[in-house]
């Protein structure tokens, strides 16, 4: 093939001009994200129980739910909750690659089975299920500059206008809003009430009747009588749509001619459809609409569509209402593939330095740096083709990518230039004859380099995505290197390369002076690696002494997944003492406010009363906090800091429990960072029980130095009320336990009645008692309940009220009670360890509790227990490909014992800046593999060439070595350099490039200086041991410089 290109150069061009105009266009339409779809598909299951226990909505509706789960397909954990704010929310996780479409029917389908056994209240009020993923992409939030409009008319505005326009946008799973929409609010007086006769279920049943739609027909309609001309539908104002014409219903009509009017027992209003939750942005009023993304979204195009619509929506708002995006997880993601994009060109720039240092020459350097773009342009085409996005794994395989990219070019141009140097060719002669003695030493290493790479791919998992777009982008990069090193760079060489004379070398000036320094460097290491050799048994006793220490080092290095990254974001969870008013949360809410606006880097602070990430109710709160851009931040304002300062003065706080934590490093793997512990009574010991292990289990966690910040996620024990009704009594005084239930429900709770319209939507009729008759027990026991006989007993005469302490929320976790523990490593240990800890202490509790890893921990551990299979593989392929291509067991085992001093290399240097063994270091390590058997593939090829000819096993492989010296320097400096800038990297994604790039570069050192001393022994030796004598070919040699060749 490469002697097509040398003869027909403009097809070599074409070629090359047809793969970058393909990247070229392509590039636009990859999309951007901070990692692959990594994330198993979730799906959402909400519904509403208003009123009712934690207790009454997890028997009587959440079990029922969850037991129907248990056969979906596919389905690999669920966790719910049910708490005392009449919610239920099941979040169901899939499989990866489940089909979530299909998913969707088959939940659906469940509910559907079992939506005839959960109450009428909560099949009126619906049972959602949605896609989603865990935590949130951005907060949309709108304020009133004038004041003109409130929280309430805010959020009705949102629920209008703006929620269906957003969740119609491709990739927008969830949209949540955090304020209500209005209702008709009918507030009724119980006292007023018990005055006139009336009940709860009078005015339910009154408002019924008179606010009902009324289908009347048509008059003239057919059939009708010849004669007929005339038809026309008739309309019944049947429903109320005003707060006046509700207070004007007539619930009862007296003898004397009277009448009682709603507003004459109830303050009738259009109000909130429930009160819940607050919102604050910068501690401003306000209404928010926060997104999460679907399981196929990408977030940068859903924050760029969202961002959109909003301002196209904001045209039309009312008058002093403005919005603003106080939380957006997408620019950090635009910002690292920024970041790394530099530390690509500044990769580039670093390899064409060394390679104009090695070669002197323009022309031979630039002939290896064109076909760096080319390269890259066509992977970024084929990661077009594969559904692959831009992220930080595809960027980072094309930045360690660039050292191949030029290694194969270098080969081919060094190769040219010794032929014309030594043979006095001319350029394309030299580069013929160049190209039929390295065309098969290029396939042979692509073939090792890809089959390094490949095994990555096949993976399962979380993990096995990662893998995968790092893998496949390698070795599609690998593919164009060799495909352009066998067409483009040796038709430059033929048409763009001068003749050179025999000393061209021997230059003055500084291009001298470093080859007569390399010349002198090469002749000392040619002298320490012949000696080396000669003592092979006793450097394999140095060699072992290194793999043995290399394995207590490995083995012993703390574990983790991903890095945490400074993402610009503060995430503080809220809670309360348990009693803890709505007003009570908001004023713990200011003084947290207060502490963050001290900070100077912090842009926006949207908070939520209500709502945490841990449980709802009035004594929870969630504040989003927004750092300003890396750029700007004054010193000592990474996230981290900031955590650290803010949570010393959190714990400070003296009427809520709050911690500032970052979120997620991948998102869909919960909702902040750190471990995600769920404590299981899997033998029924009861709530109590569970508790009381959870309880130990933070004791010994608190006292452990592993672990660090280990809480509860979720309410603390709170007030609750036992009503206790006497159903003998009950039935004495004629009153029905359905009639008691609706008196209760309608006054302490909420009653929806049905809907009415209002400003051409249908909004909710809601009937509760006034605030001021809900205030405490006595208010409840002087409730009244109507007799069959049509009396009026108070609730006191056959119930009583005692107080208790109860769970605000009950959760589980695949169909078990669950205590739901999250936590931190403590500083200098690392995420593995942490893990290792939780398992220890929870070892120690009584029997009949286990335990589940959730979110990213579930998935650290899976691709921990992958990882010594995945080095496994990728050794095996490499030997058993090299066996094949030399047709030796001997030959690819002296090439295969180079690969430990690589790995020391990446151990030590993860040692020296107290790196974990993470997701982003074993990708680094399957890299150093292929990269240390490349060096070593370029000196034994050559011996075994050299000992072909009958040399000894002694004389050819140093004499391989020297003559293998300086390409091999070169081009190991060249992508060592390359890596540097990953390994320093600071900003946006610098955990992650740290983590890769100082494994890379610590393997590279020790693989480049270890390497050219040990291969030559590992020849020796291993030929030696296993007295291996190949017989000389008849072209034995053809491919192996003269002995006298100093230069490459």
């Amino acid at each position: 093939m490469a002697q097509l290109f040398i003869k027909r150069p403009v097809l070599a061009w074409v070629f090359a001009f047809f793969i970058m105009i393909a990247g070229i266009i392509t590039i636009p339409s990859l999309p951007v994200a901070q990692y692959p779809a990594v994330a198993p598909p979730q799906l959402s299951i909400s519904a509403s129980y208003p009123g009712a226990s934690p207790q009454e909505i997890y028997q009587g509706v959440t079990r029922l739910i969850e037991e129907e789960l248990n056969g979906v397909h596919g389905i690999v954990n669920f966790e719910s909750t049910s708490d005392n704010s009449g919610s239920v929310s099941i979040n169901a996780t899939f499989a990866s690659g489940t089909d979530i479409g299909k998913a969707t029917v088959d939940v659906q389908n469940a509910v559907r089975r079992v939506e005839a056994r959960l109450p009428q209240t909560v099949r009126t009020q619906g049972i959602h299920v949605e896609e989603a993923s865990a935590g949130f992409l951005l907060i949309a939030a709108l304020t009133s500059t004038d004041g003109k409009m409130d929280e309430i008319a805010l959020g009705d505005y949102i629920n209008r206008n703006i929620l269906g326009e957003l969740r119609r946008l491709p990739g927008v799973g969830r949209a949540q809003v955090f304020a209500s929409q209005r209702a008709l609010r009918v507030w009724i007086d119980p006292d007023k009430m018990v005055g006139l006769h009336l009940t709860a279920a009078d005015i339910s049943a009154t408002i019924t009747a008179q606010n009902a739609q009324v289908a009347a027909g048509q008059i003239g309609a057919t059939p009708n009588p010849i004669g007929q001309d005339l038809t026309a539908t008739v309309i019944v104002e049947g429903q109320l749509n005003s707060a006046r014409q509700f207070g004007d219903v007539i619930l009862r009509a007296n003898p004397d001619g009277s009448t009682v009017r709603l507003r004459d027992i109830a303050r009738v209003e259009n109000g909130a459809e429930n009160y819940s939750t607050t919102s604050r942005l910068n501690g401003n009023p306000s209404a928010g609409l926060a997104i999460q993304l679907s399981s196929t979204g990408n977030a940068v195009s859903v924050s760029k569509a969202v961002k959109a619509k909003m301002d196209e929506l904001s045209k039309f708002f009312p008058k002093g209402v403005e919005y603003s995006i106080p939380y957006d997880t997408s620019p950090f993601v635009s910002a690292s593939i920024e970041k790394v994009v530099h530390t690509l060109i500044e990769a580039i720039a670093l390899v064409f330095i060394v390679m104009f240092v090695f070669l002197q020459n323009f022309r031979y350097t630039i002939i290896p740096t064109l076909v760096v773009p080319v390269a890259l342009l066509g992977t970024c085409a084929v990661m077009y083709a594969t559904g692959f996005s831009i992220n930080v794994l595809t960027m980072f395989a094309m930045v360690l990518a660039i050292g191949i990219l030029v290694d194969d070019a270098i080969v081919v141009v060094e190769n040219v230039e010794r032929i014309m140097a030594e043979e006095g060719l001319l350029p394309k002669a030299a580069t013929q004859k160049a190209m039929k003695q390295i065309t098969g030493a290029i396939l042979g290493i692509t073939l090792v380099l890809s089959c390094v790479f490949i095994p990555m791919a096949f993976f399962p998992g979380a993990s096995g995505i990662i893998y995968r777009q790092f893998s496949l982008t390698m070795v599609v990069s690998i593919m164009f290197s060799a495909f352009l090193a066998l067409s483009l760079t040796p038709a430059l060489c033929a048409t763009f390369l001068k003749p050179i004379k025999a000393d061209h070398h021997a230059k003055k000036g500084l291009g001298g002076w470093f080859n007569r320094k390399f010349d002198g460097m090469t002749a000392g290491y040619t002298k320490t690696a012949a000696g080396l050799a000669r003592r092979s048994g006793r450097m394999m006793a140095v060699y072992l002494a290194l793999v043995i220490g290399l394995g207590y080092i490995f083995v012993n290095l703390p574990g983790s997944f991903v890095p945490e990254e400074d993402q610009g974001i503060l995430i503080v969870d809220i809670q309360g003492p348990p009693e803890a008013s709505a007003n009570r949360t908001i004023a713990s809410l200011k003084q947290i406010e207060a502490i963050f606006k001290a900070e100077p880097a912090v842009e926006n602070i949207f908070a939520v009363q209500g709502f945490s990430f841990s449980g709802n109710g009035p004594n929870s709160a969630i504040a989003f906090v927004t750092l300003k851009d890396w750029s700007v931040r004054p010193a000592g304002s990474s996230v981290p800091e900031i955590a650290e300062r803010v949570n010393a003065q959190l714990a400070g706080l003296k009427d809520a429990t709050s911690y500032a934590l970052s979120p997620p490093p991948i998102d869909g793997f919960g909702t902040t960072s750190g471990f995600s512990f769920r404590l299981q009574d899997r033998a029924g010991r009861g709530q109590k029980a569970l508790k009381q292990a959870a309880d130990e289990l933070m004791a010994k966690a608190a006292q452990s130095g592993v672990v660090t910040n280990v809480r509860v996620e979720g309410m603390q024990e709170a007030a609750q009320i036992m009503l206790a009704i006497d159903r003998e009594k009950a039935n004495t005084f004629g009153v029905s336990f359905s009639d008691i239930n609706e008196a209760i429900t309608s006054n302490l709770g909420s009653s929806y009645i049905n809907d009415y319209p209002n400003a051409g939507r249908m909004q909710q009729v809601i009937v509760q008692a006034d605030g001021r008759s809900r205030m405490q027990v006595e208010d409840m026991m002087k409730l009244n309940v109507r007799n069959a006989s049509g009396g009026m007993v108070p609730l006191a005469s056959f119930a009583t009220a005692d107080w208790r302490k109860g769970d605000p929320q009950i959760v589980g976790y695949n169909g078990y009670p669950t205590v739901r523990i999250t936590g931190q490593a403590a500083e200098g240990k690392s995420s593995g360890a942490a893990i290792t800890e939780m398992e220890r202490l929870a070892s120690e509790l009584p029997d009949g509790f286990g335990y589940e890893w959730s979110g990213q921990s579930r998935e650290e551990i899976s691709s921990g227990n992958q990882a010594p299979i995945l080095f496994g593989f990728s050794i095996l392929f490499v030997f058993l490909l090299l066996a094949g291509l030399y047709e030796s067991w001997s030959i690819p085992l002296s090439v295969m014992l180079v690969v430990p001093l690589g790995i020391i290399g990446c151990v030590l240097a993860a040692v020296l800046r107290e790196m974990p063994n993470d997701l982003y270091f074993k990708v680094g390590l399957i890299a150093i593999i292929g990269l240390s058997a490349k060096n070593a593939i370029l000196i034994v090829e050559f011996a075994k060439n050299y000992h072909a000819q009958g040399k000894s096993l002694l004389e050819s492989a140093v004499e391989a070595a020297r003559v293998r010296f300086r390409p091999i320097v070169m081009t190991s400096l060249a992508f060592t350099l390359g890596v540097v800038p990953l390994a320093i990297a600071t900003g946006p994604s610098a955990a992650s490039q740290n983590a890769i790039g100082t494994g890379v570069l610590g393997g590279m050192i020790s693989a480049t200086l270890l390497a050219v001393f040990f291969v030559p022994v590992f020849f020796v030796f291993v030929l030696s041991l296993l007295r291996t004598k190949r017989p000389v070919d008849d072209d034995a040699g053809a491919d192996v410089p003269p002995a006298s060749a100093a230069h490459p």
